[in-house]
């Protein structure tokens, strides 16, 4: 029978990441979606693939998006809502990272329709169910049904023809009719110019752009509406830190790094062991056992993160050499998210990228204060009842329509 063990601390935690011989297993039950992805592969074909997906994620690429693509497209999104004098978060959070995972993933939208959009967006939403499958409490095989189907529209309305466009690109690059700077920034661009050495069939790369779309929209929608929330409580007992949340964006990122400390995307990290490993604190896994990381334990360490470890404090210091501010929410090691940085930003800057490097989640928090979010008080926020995860299922704001303009 096979054995199942919990780590709950810090270091056992980060120990179980370094492990070669633990694979992770936390998609296992969500293989119709992550079959074949970069999160899901091991070794020598995790290494390859992450070795060129890599190239995405420089900083110069994250600067650049967070400069030039990040504040159009959070205007453009929020406007209407904004004219409107509310919103309901949960949805806005999805569509708003829907919008900028598309552009990082490589989904073009020729028609730019709000019912193309929309498409998109239920396609997403249903990727985002079949990835969390261990978690449903609907009838598994339906929810299998329903993402083969969207899976197929999605090839066929969005992939197909970002595919084509690309192609087109490559070749005309290659031919040197063409820059290489005139080439997409964007994971499909990446894999079609590697398609060669990495051997990708078309069903893996539906998958893989599905799962970069689903994990850039969902990671970030969830911290973003929690760290919303987070700040809406915080500041009914700080209100002192009022200004900081719209005149200081290192305020608002450390803010996304306790949401994401204290909410991470997923709860708990899994491995499976292809070898008998031996843990630091002496556990001895035989080979096929799971090993069940306790994010929510983990990254409350009080050794680590001090007496206050299970609060929100945006004010939290360093904790020293190799704990980041986020925990281990991110994950560590070989297999830590290749995302983490566009998502979250880096803690440090040049000189150079002062004004940048802050994260999607931060810019777009940062967006919705100075628009003057706050919760509505006629319609209070609701727990998701239809997946065991700690998910909203909805969550009302209002805006000050007086106080519009954006960032400079």
């Amino acid at each position: 029978m096979m054995e199942t063990f919990t780590v709950a601390t810090y270091e056992d935690a980060r120990d179980v990441y370094r492990h070669k011989d633990l694979r992770q297993a936390l998609y296992d039950a969500g293989e119709i979606v992550m079959g074949g992805v970069l999160v899901n592969l091991h070794g020598d074909e995790h290494r390859a693939r992450r070795r060129l997906e890599n190239r995405l994620f420089r900083r110069e690429t994250l600067v650049r998006y967070e400069r030039d693509y990040f504040p159009s497209i959070i205007d453009e999104t929020l406007a209407p809502h904004v004219k409107h004098g509310s919103v309901e978060l949960v949805h806005l959070s999805h569509q708003l990272m829907m919008n900028l995972a598309a552009l990082n993933a490589g989904i073009d939208r020729p028609l730019g329709t709000p019912e193309e959009t929309n498409r998109l967006y239920s396609y997403m939403m249903k990727f985002i169910e079949g990835a969390t499958l261990a978690h449903t409490l609907r009838n598994p095989d339906e929810v299998k049904a329903e993402v083969r189907e969207s899976m197929g529209k999605f090839e066929t309305e969005f992939l197909v023809p970002s595919i084509t466009r690309r192609q087109g690109l490559i070749d005309e690059w290659r031919a040197g009719k063409i820059a290489e700077h005139a080439l997409p920034l964007d994971i499909l661009t990446v894999l079609l110019r590697n398609e060669d050495s990495l051997h990708i069939d078309q069903q893996t790369m539906v998958r893989e752009i599905a799962f970069f779309l689903l994990a850039g929209a969902h990671t970030s929608a969830t911290a973003f509406v929690r760290t919303i929330d987070n700040l809406f409580a915080w500041l009914d007992k700080h209100p002192e830190d009022a200004e900081l949340v719209r005149s200081n964006r290192e305020f608002v990122q450390h803010a996304v790094y306790e949401t994401i400390r204290l909410n991470p995307s997923s709860p708990t990290g899994m491995r499976r062991a292809l070898a008998d490993v031996t843990l630091r604190n002496g556990t001895v896994v035989p080979t096929g056992s799971m090993v069940v990381i306790d994010l929510m334990s983990v990254n409350r360490d009080r050794s680590v993160f001090g007496p206050d470890a299970a609060e929100f404090n945006p004010h939290r210091g360093e904790q020293g050499p190799g704990v980041s501010r986020w925990g281990l929410s991110f994950g560590s090691g070989m297999h830590a998210c290749i995302g983490q940085e566009l998502a979250a930003g880096l803690n440090e800057r040049s000189a150079e990228t002062a004004d940048y490097e802050y994260g999607l989640s931060t810019v777009a928090v940062q967006a919705m204060f100075d628009r003057g979010v706050r919760p509505d008080p006629d319609r209070p926020a609701a727990i998701d009842a239809a997946t065991s995860r700690p998910y909203w299922s909805s969550y009302h704001v209002l805006f000050d329509r007086g106080r519009v303009e954006t960032r400079d």
